[in-house]
């Protein structure tokens, strides 16, 4: 279930406070080929073992915020660097 527009013009990363958008289909398959070579860490140093299906990326492209079941994970420490 894809994050409404509803809430995408509201959200904002909660360390910069830039705007997100939905990452696009490219960029998920790049961070999923890094989950599967076992590379991809969490901010918080967690690997990423679960292939990703929906996420939220900064406005500068450097950080990721995982969308779990249409719910946006937004805690730094869970949030992927890019």
């Amino acid at each position: 279930m894809p994050v409404s527009q509803e809430l995408l013009e509201i959200l904002v990363c909660p360390e910069t406070k830039q705007p997100l958008t939905a990452a696009s289909e490219d960029l998920l398959a790049k961070v999923n080929a890094e989950i599967e070579a076992g590379r991809l860490r969490s901010r918080g140093g967690d690997k990423v073992a679960s292939p990703i299906r929906e996420a939220l990326v900064r406005e500068d492209e450097k950080v990721l915020y995982v969308v779990d079941d249409g719910i946006p994970v937004m805690l730094i420490e869970e949030s992927i660097e890019l």
